[in-house]
């Protein structure tokens, strides 16, 4: 068996206003009669107060009421936000065509003219009913895609912050030029440079410092001495390739061309000498450094499946690590082929011939500063 109050819920609750006691028993009569809750108001002040405690579905309202007419119930209503949605059926003896007007003027849905037929009642309100039904269907329909788009920007807000992280991440592996080839060509990626200037740098007395202070205390002074490196390297537009354990690496001319490439190493040698000089570390410790540089043609590429590194090859690069190798203490370092590019604007000695492995003998020089004048 069916719970008629079920069928109510179903069905909806319209709240009835009429000062006319008949008109409000033949309304609720029929309504129930198929299946609708009703509730009741003599005059205004109460449909108000009803209204506002309990929203009904739909209101059928009459205009003549002392006190408050059904206009003046029907713009409070309108103009309450708890209230202002429920659809309003003016059902009246006034047959003035103005009087429908303002009816709809004041928010109005309807106008149903007295004495009714129950058919027409029933069907206007069904139809109003439908409508608001709909009505709402369609704005919870528009509020959950509002809410997916709102869930879809605040993904894409946060894929974006990780691909801005991951480009981030990418940068500080690769030359910016190199990782957007890379983002569009996952194949090899391998460059002849004609001529380049690289440099490394060795500290002096790192293997027995290391084995006195602490790991921490190690990579800490390491990285304020490689992030100064870095400050210069950018200064001087210049690329770091990658460090290995106490060396730096770093390269002029590459991945894009730059004509004044051994000006910039020399540049930023110098400045590197005079950055340890000034270095201050938390221990009883003088730090020096070794510079190699040489000029020359080297392949430039990115390795590696998963750890990614852009690197150089070739007899340029050996030479130049030769050169930091079998240089000294709080000296530059340079060839023959470096000097030659360099002469007119810097100071040398020359070292004379020495055996340089893998190339027996070789004149090299000593960088000393920029010439004045």
């Amino acid at each position: 068996m069916i719970d008629k109050s079920e069928v109510s819920d179903r069905q909806g609750t319209i709240l009835v206003v009429d000062d006319l006691q008949d008109n409000i028993r033949l309304l609720s009569a029929m309504l129930a009669e198929q299946g609708f809750k009703v509730r009741k108001a003599l005059n205004g002040k109460t449909a108000l107060k009803t209204a506002k405690k309990t929203p009904p579905d739909l209101i059928l309202l009459d205009i003549n009421m002392p006190n408050q007419n059904g206009y003046e119930v029907c713009e409070e209503l309108k103009a309450d936000e708890e209230t202002r949605e429920i659809p309003v059926i003016f059902i009246s003896a006034l047959d003035d065509v103005l009087d429908k007007v303002k009816a709809f003027e004041v928010g109005g849905v309807d106008y149903i003219t007295k004495p009714f037929q129950g058919a027409e009642v029933l069907a206007r309100v069904q139809n109003q009913l439908s409508l608001r039904k709909q009505k709402q269907e369609l704005a919870e329909k528009n509020a959950q895609l509002e809410q997916e788009i709102c869930d879809r920007v605040a993904v894409e807000e946060a894929l974006r912050r990780e691909q801005q992280k991951s480009e981030a991440l990418l940068l500080n592996i690769l030359p910016q030029s190199i990782a957007e080839r890379l983002k569009q060509d996952r194949q090899a990626i391998a460059d002849r440079f004609d001529e380049v200037t690289i440099l490394f740098a060795d500290i002096v007395g790192f293997t027995p410092l290391a084995a006195r202070i602490s790991p921490k205390e190690l990579v800490a002074l390491l990285d304020k001495i490689f992030s100064i490196f870095d400050e210069l390297a950018e200064k001087h537009d210049l690329e770091k390739i990658k460090t290995i354990g106490d060396a730096y690496m770093v390269v002029g001319g590459l991945p894009v061309p730059k004509e004044n490439h051994a000006e910039a190493i020399a540049a930023m040698a110098l400045d590197m000498q005079k950055a340890i000089a000034g270095f201050q570390p938390d221990i009883d410790q003088l730090f020096q450094i070794r510079i190699g540089i040489n000029t020359g043609s080297v392949v430039a590429g990115v390795i590696g499946i998963r750890k990614f590194s852009y690197d150089l090859w070739g007899d340029a690069v050996n030479v130049a690590s030769r050169m930091e190798s079998s240089g000294e203490p709080g000296k530059i370092h340079v060839t023959a082929e470096t000097y030659q590019r360099l002469k007119d604007k810097y100071a040398f000695q020359e070292r004379g011939a020495i055996a340089i492995k893998g190339k027996g003998n070789m004149t090299t020089y000593w960088l000393l500063g920029r010439k004045k004048g």
